[in-house]
């Protein structure tokens, strides 16, 4: 296994998370922005293979119907 695979696939269950909780009633959005911005940014490189290949962060990738 990868030496991010694990933390990286935790942080996104995380944000996953906090993306239910967000959705409910009585949430604290301030929490949510606040703890969904750190979250974030602190996600390590994601582990080979979990983008398709030609993915450019700063463009996004094409969807696989699209023409490039």
């Amino acid at each position: 296994m990868c030496p991010n695979c694990e933390d990286f696939a935790r942080t996104v269950l995380l944000l996953g998370q906090l993306a239910l909780y967000a959705d409910m009633r009585g949430a604290d959005l301030d929490f949510v922005e606040a703890v969904s911005t750190s979250l974030a940014v602190s996600l390590p490189e994601p582990p080979p293979g979990t983008f398709q290949s030609g993915y450019d962060s700063e463009d996004g990738s094409t969807h696989p119907d699209e023409d490039s």
